[in-house]
């Protein structure tokens, strides 16, 4: 028999929690001293607390929690809600670093406001180029919806590709249109520069028409911090009396297991005036 206190101590509850639950009659204790009034636990009522807890977590009232566990939830049911629920954590804890990333980035280009220089804005004509591509839909062009498409469609590209025995295959480029639907969503093209010749089945395999005038500008370090490189890069454009004539082009010049040390060239398609 444990008191209370060590029973609280081993379970990793409070004491007052404890006198709650009895209180309700969700976990009774043992044994109650009829003349102190104490309460008494034995080891074995810890596997109830475990569910009492684990449930609560779960999103469940006590009351409810009360019902399933009146109705005796088998261990291996109780598994598979805690790994539902598992999984459901992770997600909101990628997409809580994805928004800090995102306020990161936000306040990273407020504090580069007039100190980034626009020097390195470079004027070009970019290149036909033939390439390998899978392409999908992101509801807009926010980096919380573009990542999650992104990501996935370059890793099929590059099994697929690796799978069909393309070889010289790289560097990737994506590029970005509206899908047409009026709501901002907007088709993502995630493609891979391939030698003539390529063929890959469930592949699109095409010329990229070039980019005859393109405001260019290479950003160093994760996607992440991508946007004081891309504000930069409107500012000149606006200073310059260009204006902008579509989404920029990335193209991935170096792309090292170090996101860090990522090379990114934007291409940003422009004209006079």
């Amino acid at each position: 028999m444990f008191t209370i206190g060590d029973f609280a101590r081993h379970g990793r509850v409070s004491v007052r929690m404890l006198r709650h639950y009895d209180a309700i009659g969700l976990l009774r204790p043992a044994r109650v001293d009829p003349h102190s009034g104490y309460r008494f636990y034995e080891a074995a009522q810890l596997a109830r607390l475990n569910r009492v807890i684990a449930l609560k977590d779960l999103g469940f009232t006590l009351d409810q929690v009360q019902s399933i566990l009146d109705e005796q939830v088998g261990a291996e049911e109780l598994r598979g809600m805690l790994r539902l629920r598992q999984v459901e954590l992770e997600s909101a804890l990628e997409q809580a670093r994805a928004r800090l990333g995102q306020v990161g980035a936000r306040l990273r280009a407020i504090e580069s406001e007039g100190h980034m220089s626009t020097q390195d804005v470079v004027v070009k004509k970019v290149p036909a180029v033939r390439i390998a591509e899978l392409s999908g839909v992101a509801a807009s062009f926010e980096p919380e919806h573009i990542t999650p498409v992104i990501g996935p469609l370059y890793e099929e590209l590059c099994g697929r590709l690796e799978g069909a025995g393309v070889t010289g295959f790289g560097p990737g480029i994506a590029y970005y249109e509206d899908a047409g639907r009026g709501d901002g969503s907007v088709v993502v093209h995630a493609a891979m520069t391939v030698p003539e010749g390529t063929a890959v089945e469930g592949v699109e395999v095409l010329v990229l028409p070039g980019i005859e005038e393109a405001a260019t500008v290479v950003h160093r370090g994760p996607m992440e911090t991508l946007l004081p490189t891309v504000q930069t890069l409107a500012t000149w454009i606006d200073t310059n009396g260009y204006t902008s004539t579509g989404y920029a082009r990335e193209l991935y010049l170096e792309c090292p297991e170090d996101r860090t040390k990522w090379v990114t060239e934007f291409q940003e398609p422009v004209r006079r005036g």
